[in-house]
């Protein structure tokens, strides 16, 4: 296999707005798919692997629209960080509205591509933040990041499959690269295919050492990704980075502009 030569790997309102950037796994733009760009070596074991994915890509351009219950673990800091809300996504325009059930219940968030001046909507659920009524924070901002690991412009099933097929391309130029999969597997009651790639040596090159994508049998749309970091020390458990799971997913269901708009009664913004 003619891969590059492989480099040795060198040795509260703000938490509202932070924790509404969910999501996922990296993306370039809210609607934007990810382009193969890369030549993809076809004798390389990521080669199926990215065509299995872009499946699951091409799947949710079947949507217009979806609600779902998004659970996610992010290690954040020192930390392993676990929350789920309530959420609605509308890819045009790029739409998102979340409500927090754990922790911070109650807690609301919104952003709409090109209303709003661009930033985020938020406000607590209860306790003495719930005072202040709505904030607005720019997407990028430090107070809209804090306990986040991306920006709610990179939320959806749609970014975390999109990046995941721009890390195996990028993988797919290296060799110490491995495949399992598992076609018959079960996310609740959800009939599932799994990819699992790893890397059984640190480099430079590769961001995780294990990533697993999880894709509807059905729909064949992503419905979770896990990604693990390299252990610390030999005979370790790989940390999980990241994790993100989209259950009682509900697709076309024909979100408005009103699902997405401050003054909806049924919200308390």
């Amino acid at each position: 296999m003619n891969f590059r030569s492989l480099e040795t790997f060198p040795n509260t309102l703000r938490h509202a707005l932070a924790v509404a950037a969910v999501c996922l796994c990296s993306a370039a733009g809210q609607t934007a798919l990810a382009q193969n760009q890369t030549d993809v070596p076809s004798n390389h074991p990521f080669a199926p692997v990215i065509n299995l994915a872009m499946k699951g890509q091409q799947a949710t351009q079947q949507i217009k629209d979806y609600e779902a219950v998004l659970t996610k673990r992010e290690y954040i800091g020192k930390e392993l960080v676990t929350s789920q809300m309530e959420i609605k996504v509308r890819h045009e325009p790029f739409s998102v509205y979340l409500k927090f059930r754990e922790p911070h219940a109650g807690r609301e968030v919104m952003y709409v591509a090109g209303q709003n001046g661009g930033k985020i909507l938020a406000h607590e659920g209860s306790g003495l933040s719930s005072l202040i009524g709505t904030v607005s924070l720019d997407v990028n901002s430090r107070e809209a990041l804090k306990e986040n690991r991306y920006p709610i412009t990179m939320i959806g099933i749609r970014n975390m499959v999109s990046k995941l097929i721009e890390q195996w391309e990028v993988e797919s130029q290296y060799g110490e690269c491995d495949v399992k999969y598992y076609p018959n597997a079960q996310l609740g009651n959800v009939e599932c295919r799994v990819v699992e790639t790893s890397h059984p040596v640190p480099r430079r090159q590769f961001k995780y050492s294990t990533t697993r994508l999880y894709l509807d049998k059905e729909t064949n749309l992503p419905i979770r990704c896990e990604c693990y970091g390299f252990p610390v020390s030999p005979g370790e458990k790989a940390p999980l980075i990241e994790e993100y799971t989209y259950t009682n997913l509900r697709t076309n269901i024909g979100l408005t502009d009103f699902d997405f708009d401050r003054n909806n009664p049924a919200y308390q913004f």
